[in-house]
């Protein structure tokens, strides 16, 4: 917090809440010696009396505040040592009882002019007051350092918040770095071969994935995409593949109108195909399969599952590249332990890996 200006300063303590604070606690003083003075007989005087008792002791009060107010405004900006600001506070304390208890011999010689002055009664009056303005001033600097304790874990928790939120981004833009070219270097190698083997389908192959990379590079920088644009990229990617597979690759793509709309991180269904193809179909001369569902959950949120009929789990194939082991990431920095990304042994072979995504990912 920012070291108030004497100005500032001297409101904080000398404002209208504060002046109310004062009176009240003066019109309860007097209330209370005028009740032990009052005997039933003369309402009228012991009203009087009130009202005169309740007027010095504001004086008293006011001149107190004033002297707070101000040694607060002589301490503003200024880097004092303890022993120092507790004497200009003490000092001030002092002043204001003792301005206090002349201002309130003044108004009394006023209803009294043949009042004389009682050094005992002077003494009492500054002292009493002395120790109820020490009481007051130390609940006041208590109560400051108790909310300015508060504001200050508010502001240490906002900027671990913003440390955190910059930390993720951070993390999601070195991942996303680390899967862009794992995505697209493979698929730039499957346009080399195939223009090796057959130039014209290499050609057609080579527009259609700079069509496929006008549409996707604009969303790779983000960190996250929706379902409905990640399973636009996959069919762009998988029809690529199939041009140069042919028969020996083919796909489904089934989703819920209601999900197309869920947010995930981006590159997380293509990385998964991805992986399907290289791992799974790609070794085996006859090829295969690739099926993606998108189905809500039962708690609420979805899962998506990329199944294949390729060869299964084998040495090349243990679920922990690059690619994975990222998307894993990925999701965790996003959502925490609420996704998971699970790989399991389809029936009669193949791989089905499946993405948990909570409510979260729909609103």
């Amino acid at each position: 917090m920012e070291d108030p200006t004497p100005l500032s300063a001297f409101r904080r303590v000398c404002n209208l809440r504060m002046l109310a604070g004062v009176y009240y606690f003066c019109l309860l003083h007097a209330l209370s010696r005028s009740l032990s003075w009052f005997d039933g007989s003369n309402v009228g005087e012991a009203f009087f009396d009130l009202i005169r008792f309740s007027r010095q002791s504001l004086l008293t009060g006011l001149s107190l505040l004033l002297m707070v107010a101000l040694a607060e405004a002589l301490l503003a900006g200024r880097r004092r040592k303890l022993p120092a600001a507790l004497t200009v506070r003490a000092l001030a304390i002092g002043l204001g009882a003792a301005l206090g208890t002349l201002l309130r011999y003044a108004a009394a010689s006023m209803d009294d002019p043949g009042m004389r002055l009682k050094p005992g009664w002077v003494t009492s009056t500054t002292a009493l007051w002395m120790l109820l303005g020490g009481m007051a001033y130390a609940l006041l600097l208590v109560g400051r350092a108790q909310r300015e304790g508060r504001e200050q874990l508010g502001r240490l928790f906002r900027e671990r918040e913003a440390l955190r939120t910059q930390q993720t981004e951070a993390q999601l833009s070195a991942l996303n770095a680390q899967i862009e070219p794992h995505f697209l270097f493979n698929t730039l190698a499957n346009v080399k071969r195939l223009y090796e083997t057959h130039p014209t389908r290499g050609r057609d192959m080579l527009v259609a994935l700079i069509a496929y990379l006008r549409a996707a590079l604009p969303g790779m920088r983000r960190h996250e995409s929706t379902l409905a644009e990640e399973l636009e990229l996959v069919r762009h990617y998988l029809a690529i593949l199939q041009m140069r597979m042919g028969e020996r690759l083919s796909f489904d793509i089934a989703a819920a109108p209601e999900l197309l709309s869920a947010h995930l991180p981006t590159l997380v269904l293509p990385t998964l195909v991805e992986n399907a193809i290289k791992h799974g179909l790609s070794p085996l001369p006859e090829g295969g399969r690739i099926a993606i569902r998108a189905t809500p959950a039962s708690d609420g949120g979805l899962n998506i599952e990329v199944a294949d009929n390729g060869q299964g789990f084998g040495a090349a194939s243990g679920g922990t590249g690059v690619g994975l082991a990222n998307t894993r990431a990925r999701l965790a920095a996003r959502f925490g332990d609420a996704a998971s990304l699970e790989l399991e042994a389809a029936q009669p072979r193949g791989v089905v890996a499946r993405v948990r995504l909570p409510a979260e990912a729909l609103q």
